[in-house]
Parts: structure tokens; C-alpha cells; sequence
């Protein structure tokens, strides 16, 4: 068993946190703040007052932060100089390769090998150990560490080396979020044009372009929840690191600077908000209709949404 300093106690570093305590790794936990590392300390683990204090010794270093700025700040020479010797850093964030690169560097300085294992799931799966890991990196190294992996998590795709599993996240973002998008503008047209919501869904999830968003995703949004699991900023974020990486790549990016500009807007009318799904509030709100089930509150089409509350998922 390993000890691990993990850093990020949130949505998903706390229940990540439970699992690794179940699994028997030793677990000592920061988290900037004082209430999450208090949560952690009811998970299991023991906690310490800075990041440098937490990594004292540690085998691994983990980091669970919403994004690249977060990453950069937390992962500072203190911090990998009081790690045990041989030990691994592994980024479970949702990070892009150019901005864990100087982190990267910065690890191998000090002797500190680097697994990227961005995560793809929820809270929720997360507390039942069923997330999705995108890893890059080494693949001895990964093999050395698949079993602590492996307590988090019942998917383990090593993708290849460093940077792809932060580049294999973001694609798998950018086509969840395009598809959303999509369904949403597929479902207000019919809509106008007069066909039942239920039938018109039913029709659309048994055809050639059912997705995963229309079979798992869309009954929330028809229930009137948005998904407040992860910020429309961090989002905004994401697209447009996959659309510079695009552009720098010299690849076709029509498609993705679409779905960009239009996460762009809905982060311009409704700020920083939690909602994955706040790009289809805003199609909602150009529309005048909401999506929801007969039986929801305000399901019927022509409802005035302009200054209806955003991100509280109703």
C-alpha cells in the first residue's frame, strides 16, 4: 500500500479520497480549504496544513484541481522536493499538455516520475469507484501504479505518452458537449415544428444518430437539471485549449470553434456558473421553449426563460 498526499479535496477529490482509505493506501490530504480538509479528515485521512507538509515522504503525489492553474500553483519545488524518493506524481485533473509541461519538467528535476490520468465520470461515480482514467505517460510506470488506479477507478485506458491523456479527455469533452448542443437544437426545432418531446426523443435515440448524450445525458436536462457538477468556465476552458491545439496542429477545427463561440456566449449571459449543460439553457432561452417532460414545471413550449435562475438546476 501506498502513502499518497493528495491535493484537492472537492466534488471529486473527496469521494476519490474514501477509496483510496477502503483500498488501505495511507492517505494524507490539503486542500486550500479549511472545510474540505476537514471532509477528508471524515473520510479517513489524515490532513495537513500545506501541500509541502502533506507530501512529507510520500510515494505518491496526486492531484485532483479543477484546472491548469490550480495544477501550476500546487505543484511548486516544495512540494516535489518533500515526496519520498522514486515517487510518482499522477494528474487526475482536468489539465492540457502545454500547461503540465513545465510541471512535468519540473517533477523530472527532482527525480519525480509523471503519470497524467485525467478523469472522465462524475461525483457519483467517483464514490462508487467507477471512473473512466485517460492515462498518459510511461507504460512500466502506469503498470506500477494500475493497482492504486484501480481502486478509483474500473476503466484504465493507457492512451500513449505524455500529453495524450490530457488531449484524449478534451476530445471526449468537446464531442459530449457538441453533441449536446446538437440534440438540444435538434429537439427545440422539432418542437416548434410541433412534435411531441417524448416521441420526438424516443425517435432520435432509436435512430442512426442516437449518441450516448441522448440515451444517459438527456433525461437531466428533461428533469431541468443542468448538471451543476463543474464550472461553465472550466468549460470554456477546455474547448478552447482543444481549439488552439487544433489550430496548432494544423487540423480542420470548424466544428469545435462552433461549439467554443457558443460556450463562450452562454458563459458571457450567465457567468462563472456551475452547469455542463448551460450552453443548452441559453439555446432554450433564444428559443423561448424549455426541454423538459410533459410532467415538469414549464415544459410547455413559448415560456418567456429570459429571466428564469440559471445553474441551480431547475
Amino acid at each position: 500500500m501506498s502513502t499518497i498526499c493528495l491535493i484537492g479535496v472537492g466534488r471529486m477529490g473527496e469521494p476519490l479520497c474514501a477509496s483510496l482509505v477502503r483500498a488501505g493506501h495511507r492517505v494524507r490530504a490539503y486542500d486550500v480549504l479549511a472545510e474540505r480538509r476537514e471532509a477528508a479528515l471524515s473520510r479517513g485521512a489524515q490532513t495537513a496544513d500545506s501541500a509541502a507538509a502533506a507530501a512529507s515522504g510520500a510515494d505518491v503525489l496526486l492531484t485532483v484541481l479543477p484546472g491548469p492553474a490550480e495544477v501550476v500553483a500546487a505543484v511548486d519545488d516544495a512540494v516535489l522536493a518533500a515526496l519520498a524518493p522514486g515517487a510518482t506524481w499522477i494528474d487526475m485533473s482536468s489539465n492540457t499538455p502545454t500547461d503540465a509541461e513545465p510541471c512535468r519538467r519540473r517533477a523530472a528535476a527532482h527525480g519525480v516520475g509523471v503519470l497524467e490520468a485525467p478523469i472522465g465520470g462524475s461525483p457519483a461515480d467517483a464514490a462508487a469507484a467507477r471512473l473512466r482514467l485517460f492515462v498518459g505517460g510511461d507504460g512500466d510506470l502506469l503498470e506500477r501504479h494500475r493497482p492504486l488506479l484501480s481502486a478509483v477507478s474500473d476503466r484504465v485506458t493507457h492512451v500513449g505518452g505524455p500529453g495524450t491523456g490530457y488531449v484524449a479527455k478534451l476530445l471526449v469533452n468537446l464531442l459530449w458537449f457538441g453533441q449536446a448542443a446538437a440534440t438540444a437544437e435538434a429537439l427545440l426545432l422539432g418542437r416548434r415544428a410541433g412534435i411531441d418531446l417524448g416521441v420526438l426523443t424516443e425517435t432520435l435515440a432509436a435512430g442512426p444518430a442516437s449518441t450516448a448524450f441522448l440515451r444517459d445525458d438527456l433525461p437531466a436536462l428533461l428533469a431541468g437539471d443542468y448538471l451543476t457538477d463543474f464550472g461553465l468556465d472550466h468549460i470554456h476552458d477546455q474547448l478552447t485549449a482543444i481549439t488552439a491545439l487544433a489550430e496548432r496542429l494544423g487540423t480542420p477545427h470548424d466544428v469545435a470553434d462552433t461549439v467554443r463561440r457558443l460556450h463562450g456566449e452562454a458563459l458571457a449571459r450567465y457567468g462563472p456558473a456551475d452547469g455542463e449543460l448551460l450552453a443548452v439553457a441559453l439555446l432554450e432561452e433564444r428559443a423561448g421553449i424549455l426541454l423538459r417532460h410533459p410532467a415538469t414545471p414549464g415544459a410547455h413550449s413559448g415560456i418567456d426563460v429570459t429571466d428564469r435562475p440559471i445553474g441551480q438546476g431547475s
